[in-house]
């Protein structure tokens, strides 16, 4: 997949066209001109992941969204619940669900099953996007072709722990993300380039 197919609305909210089919992160603060889904991945339930209203905002008649289990109660129908190590087909795309927690901090505990998520689109490129999480041991054995990492520090991995986490698992290509809102700014990603010894990608915020 080109990685120009790839938008970054900031903090962790992503867009990935995969062919006519239009794919969400987390969306939350997304522009009015955000195309609609057709599906939309949640990663866990603080509002800046898990936004009701983005969701609403951005879903058609037919979309689909993949969340944890305590995000799928709320949302009906419409939501597809996946839990930690579970794999999912769903039309062209596969998806495996990777859990997300904090190590040595407990704003993310691994007993609420949070999750990152493997996205293996129509073209056979699996990206990852990792959550709000640390580097824990489940990521060590990953195999992706692009990752979606927290650099940040504070409630995720700080730039450091990000650069060890992706220089272990060896995605190709690597975007940082979750700085810039809330938490960490542009120095969080340039550092994470230097210590990254894949290609870095530093996405501009699309409005």
């Amino acid at each position: 997949m080109d990685v120009e197919k790839i938008r970054w609305y900031g903090h962790d909210s992503f867009l990935i066209e995969d062919g006519k089919k239009v794919i969400y992160i987390d969306p939350w603060k997304m522009p009015s001109s955000a195309p609609k889904a057709d599906y939309i991945f949640v990663t866990h339930d603080h509002y800046d992941h898990y936004s009701a209203e983005d969701i609403e905002k951005l879903s058609g008649e037919n979309t689909i969204v993949f969340c944890p289990n305590d995000i799928a109660e709320r949302l009906g129908e419409r939501a597809r619940s996946l839990s930690p190590e579970q794999t999912m087909l769903y039309d062209d795309i596969k998806i495996e669900a990777i859990r997300a927690y904090n190590i040595d901090k407990s704003f993310h505990p691994k007993e609420n099953d949070w999750l990152g998520y493997i996205i293996t689109v129509s073209d056979g490129t699996r990206i990852y996007h990792a959550g709000d999480t640390d580097f824990i041991p489940e990521m060590r054995d990953l195999e992706t072709d692009i990752a979606l990492l927290p650099v940040s520090g504070t409630y995720v991995m700080t730039a450091e722990e990000a650069i060890n986490a992706a220089n272990t698992f060896k995605p190709k290509i690597a975007i940082p993300m979750h700085f810039g809102d809330i938490i960490g700014d542009d120095n969080d990603a340039v550092k994470f380039g230097k210590g990254f010894k894949g290609k870095t990608v530093v996405k501009p915020v699309t409005h």
